[in-house]
């Protein structure tokens, strides 16, 4: 992969920040956009802007064929079976909370089980907590390996005939644990359960198909992956969906309208009411364009590399802690001893370094940590081994601003 070639195609990487050269090491939490979904959005918004699936002009015909198009392309993505099991939503957040709302209030009862673990994103935590309070059911937690992995044998003693659902994310947002999903996909399904898989910090980064996964449902979001903010994307098996009621009513999901009841739209629009994200579906499928055209297995391996590299230099600064397995997807999270994450990250910045600091929306994760806080570089395809020793320069600066006191 021809890094300098891909850094080209995104314009807001050839700045300055705070007086030096950006180094953007946040994209675990938002990527860059490259210049081929920027001006897919302009495109849609200077030539064909309008509403989907109801006028039959130009225009809208136009925006219908794109917007349907994306889908099709979001399908071809994640080698879903039929665009019928790809629903647009407004993020990963969206996406789970529509699981819980629909699927689980109305499989779950007294006495069952989700179960999930302790490193989720708090959006595959709050919205089972919510359910779980609701329907009677007990929210179950998988116990984690000291490394932050997961051991199949845990798995199977988790997950038993009491189980309805599995809810767990591909990969960690802090450890950067590569979980083993689709083999917990087949414990689950052993016991009758069906399986969520949080896709939102493996869908931008590598291959996904899931059909060999066997998720029930896979969720993520177009912004982590060079689309725009505000799309995102529910997978979910044609025979799950079809017997899933819709969480919003209104326009474009619905089929016939009488006084007192009304049918809804077959999939996937039954789960889209309203006018939908056009513009954000549009240019999610630039972005798909993108990146499938560069190659998702290029892309893993070359944050891999950057992962293990940047690992490698970070533990030769003393004080250094870094959290996870070694073998993790392209994110590094950390704490500098006594150095609160805020305060390094002020200091990077200073230095036109952005990492994240906090609890990552995680904050179960970092009670499991023993930490209060931590602070993360997370890398992506168009990032460098130069950009790796800036962040150590960086840490070291950091070191002597603090005054040494390691």
């Amino acid at each position: 992969m021809d890094v300098k070639a891909v850094r080209d195609q995104f314009p807001i990487l050839h700045q300055e920040v705070n007086g030096h050269p950006l180094v953007y090491l946040d994209s675990s939490a938002t990527s860059q956009k490259p210049i081929q979904v920027i001006e897919k959005l302009d495109e849609y918004y200077r030539g064909y802007n309008s509403n989907v699936h109801r006028g039959v002009h130009t225009l809208g015909t136009k925006a219908t064929d794109e917007y349907e198009g994306a889908r099709e392309k979001v399908r071809r993505f994640i080698s879903a079976s039929s665009t019928q099991e790809v629903i647009f939503t407004r993020g990963t957040t969206t996406a789970i909370n529509t699981v819980a709302a629909s699927y689980g209030r109305t499989n779950l009862g007294e006495g069952d089980e989700v179960v999930i673990t302790p490193m989720e994103h708090h959006s595959n935590i709050i919205p089972w907590q919510q359910v779980a309070k609701e329907t009677g059911a007990t929210l179950k937690y998988m116990p984690l390996q000291p490394d932050g992995t997961i051991s199949l044998e845990d798995a199977r003693e988790t997950i038993t005939e009491r189980t309805k659902i599995v809810a767990i994310m591909h990969v960690s947002n802090v450890l950067g644990t590569i979980n083993p999903v689709k083999e917990i996909a087949q414990i689950a399904h052993q016991h009758g359960a069906v399986m969520l898989v949080d896709g939102a910090q493996s869908a931008p980064h590598m291959r996904i198909d899931v059909q060999d996964l066997d998720a029930d449902f896979y969720a993520f979001s177009g912004h982590k992956m060079c689309g725009p903010t505000g799309i995102g994307v529910l997978y979910g098996k044609k025979s799950l969906l079809r017997d899933m009621e819709p969480v919003e009513f209104g326009g474009e999901m619905i089929d016939f309208v009488n006084w007192y009841d009304s049918t809804w739209k077959e999939l996937p629009w039954k789960f889209e009411g309203g006018t939908p994200i056009i513009a954000g579906a549009v240019g999610l499928g630039a972005a798909i364009d993108f990146l499938t055209e560069i190659g998702l297995d290029d892309i893993k391996a070359h944050e891999q590399k950057l992962a293990d590299y940047a690992q490698e230099q970070m533990k030769k600064i003393d004080g250094m802690t870094i959290y996870g397995p070694n073998e993790r997807a392209g994110l590094v999270t950390f704490n500098l001893s006594d150095v609160h994450p805020h305060d390094l990250a002020t200091v990077l910045d200073a230095e036109g370094i952005a990492v994240r600091a906090g609890h990552h929306c995680a904050q179960p994760l970092m009670r499991w940590l023993e930490v209060s806080a931590t602070a993360r570089a997370s890398f992506y395809l168009y990032n460098t081994e130069e950009e790796i020793d800036r962040l150590v320069e960086g840490l070291q600066t950091t070191k002597e601003y603090f005054g040494d006191v390691f």
